[in-house]
């Protein structure tokens, strides 16, 4: 049982260093899986505005705001990471990239 808590430990320390590239990460390709449904939904907001007011705004969302949203997320998820037990830290942020497979795969994206 001692080898399974150091093999842990030891997954937790190799990520320790890579904290907030895993959280930008991790929102990335959260954005990447679910911006088609965000962008339907502006499309679908917008759609009754003239050509040059929608491509405005869709440009703005894409570019900054979607840029925005990950400087501004990235030390929110960096600190529920670190909020995770030492111990278990390294296995979650492995089962986080498992689920997030899942949904892309889930999406018809793989």
């Amino acid at each position: 049982m001692d080898w399974i808590q150091s093999a842990l430990k030891q997954l937790t320390q190799w990520m320790h260093p890579y904290y907030s590239e895993i959280a930008l990460t991790i929102l990335a390709t959260i954005l990447v899986v679910y911006g088609d449904v965000i962008n339907k939904h502006i499309k679908r907001m917008i759609s009754p505005y003239h050509f040059v007011i929608r491509t405005t705004v869709f440009v703005l969302i894409c570019a900054f705001g979607y840029g925005m949203l990950l400087i501004f997320a990235t030390p929110f998820v960096k600190q529920f990471i670190l909020w995770i037990p030492y111990l278990y830290r390294g296995v979650a942020v492995v089962m986080v990239f498992l689920l997030l497979g899942y949904l892309a795969e889930h999406r018809r994206y793989i």
